[in-house]
């Protein structure tokens, strides 16, 4: 399990989605945040627009979901072309339902965590995702800070997986940048959601290969 970084579109020129995917070409994945303004207080885009813009790049798409009822309208991304899918327990009625529709559909099924949410209640059903994306900010707009509190539960939900013997994926998303990426990969996380620190670089392939670096050498397995 090596170190991810699938760098968010949020903070970058929406008018131009493809050029600006085409911007990170050094990343694994490109994050695409879809906003409802219901789950969450901010309005992005949609299925339409992640189907065109797929249909122009080959860096796999990371989708996050940040909409009411995912178990309706998640499965439609994968059949889209994401390669994974990430929706709220907070949002979802049948988490393990909807994780089993979008793997049928070839997309990797992944849990997302408010802060607030506690990861114990989903430790039995692991097994059913693959991945798990503890958000350290609350969800709906980028350029936050990095919630110091959230740690341990990336901690835990590391613990639990190694426990478990299992490859899933431990993903952070929020105020992630130079000064956080370690401390993050230190407490088990292996995938990482940076926007602003990446799209406001001056050469954005550069600063992912340096917040690669820094996770790779703090990751703990």
């Amino acid at each position: 399990m090596g170190i991810l970084i699938s760098p968010s579109v949020l903070n970058s020129d929406l008018s131009d989605l493809a050029g600006e995917v085409g911007r990170i070409s050094a990343a694994d994945f490109v994050h695409l945040d879809v906003m409802d303004n219901h789950f969450v207080p901010n309005l992005t885009f949609g299925l339409p627009v992640v189907e065109r813009l797929l249909a122009r790049t080959e860096l796999p798409a990371d989708v996050h979901l940040m909409i009411e009822d995912p178990d309706t309208w998640a499965p439609a991304f994968a059949e889209a072309g994401a390669k994974s899918v990430t929706f709220h327990v907070e949002a979802s009625s049948a988490p393990v339902r909807l994780a089993r529709e979008l793997r049928k559909r070839g997309a990797r099924a992944a849990i997302a965590l408010k802060p607030g949410t506690g990861i114990e209640p989903y430790l039995d059903l692991l097994p059913e995702f693959d991945m798990v994306l503890v958000m350290t900010v609350e969800p709906g707009f980028g350029g936050q800070s990095f919630i110091e509190g959230t740690l341990p539960k990336i901690r835990r939900t590391r613990d639990a997986i190694t426990a478990l013997g299992a490859d899933i994926w431990v993903q952070v998303d929020g105020g992630v940048s130079r000064t956080t990426i370690g401390t993050a990969a230190q407490a088990g996380a292996n995938m990482f959601v940076a926007g602003s620190a990446v799209y406001s670089a001056d050469d954005p392939n550069a600063e992912i290969s340096a917040l690669r670096e820094l996770a790779e050498a703090a990751y703990r397995d």
